[in-house]
């Protein structure tokens, strides 16, 4: 199914979205945050590391650590988002796969993840979400922490009986000439893994209005010790950036419903 922006009323409903890093919310479940909430629907973000192991691209203040500055800049980018909650898991940061920083005592990758999940799980009683959106099977580009993210998500999924969205890239999509550059190449470069999902796999496309695609952009920027202006102001931003893919587990949710609407059109896909 192919979502463009819709006027659903999602008023009084919650979904949490759950991503590895500081930027991942941005990068890739950006218009689908602020499509959420100018609906309506209440969403809790959900982050379970402070991405402490990134290589700052701007000087740290005195004083400052990266976990820190990365913290502030995800406070930011949540708001512009329209993120109602965040909620910090406080895991490490488990670098690239077969990094020692794999198997750190508070590293995502090496911690329980049903444990992890249950506090998910309990958090998503306390909100009375009726969805979690969480990375796909493969961690997108195979991150470690995207891996566990994966494997938490869908945990709490079952856990609570509610619907699942993995979110993912269309691989042939973000691969093709049209869409230039996007940050998940570089990253499956440096994970040695593959992009997302194939086509098929994909069972819901949301497709970014302007003003949700602008908000995602400046929510990207906003993570500057990571990303380079470079990364967001190039002529093929729109085309890279405008889609938003996931893969449903369950029956379909509140994600399903962003469609709804006069200004919407579905289509199989």
């Amino acid at each position: 199914m192919f979502l463009e922006s819709s006027r659903a009323d999602l008023r009084g409903r919650a979904v949490i979205v759950l991503h590895a890093h500081p930027d991942d919310e941005a990068i890739f479940t950006g218009a689908t945050m602020r499509r959420l909430a100018d609906a309506g629907a209440r969403v809790v973000l959900v982050t379970a590391t402070l991405g402490e192991l990134g290589e700052a691209y701007v000087p740290l203040a005195a004083g400052e650590t990266m976990a820190q500055r990365r913290v502030a800049e995800l406070e930011r980018a949540a708001d512009l988002l329209g993120a109602q909650r965040l909620v910090l898991l406080g895991h490490r940061d488990s670098g690239l796969p077969g990094a020692v920083d794999n198997v750190h005592p508070n590293a995502l990758a090496a911690a329980d993840p049903q444990r992890i999940a249950r506090r998910l799980a309990a958090l998503i009683d306390e909100e009375r979400a009726e969805a979690i959106v969480h990375d796909d099977h493969g961690g997108i580009y195979g991150h470690p922490d995207h891996l566990a993210a994966y494997r938490i998500g869908a945990a709490a999924a079952r856990m609570t009986g509610i619907p699942a969205y993995e979110s993912t890239v269309d691989r042939e999509h973000v691969l093709g000439p049209a869409a230039g550059t996007h940050l998940v190449h570089a990253a499956s470069l440096a994970t040695g893994s593959p992009i997302g999902m194939a086509g098929e796999q994909i069972t819901l496309t949301i497709e970014a209005s302007r003003a949700e695609l602008d908000a995602k952009r400046i929510a990207i920027a906003t993570h500057a010790s990571q990303i380079t202006p470079d990364d967001v102001e190039h002529a093929q931003f729109d085309e890279a950036y405008r889609y938003e893919w996931y893969r449903r587990t369950g029956a379909p949710g509140l994600l399903d419903q962003l469609g709804a609407g006069d200004a919407a059109v579905s289509v199989a896909g």
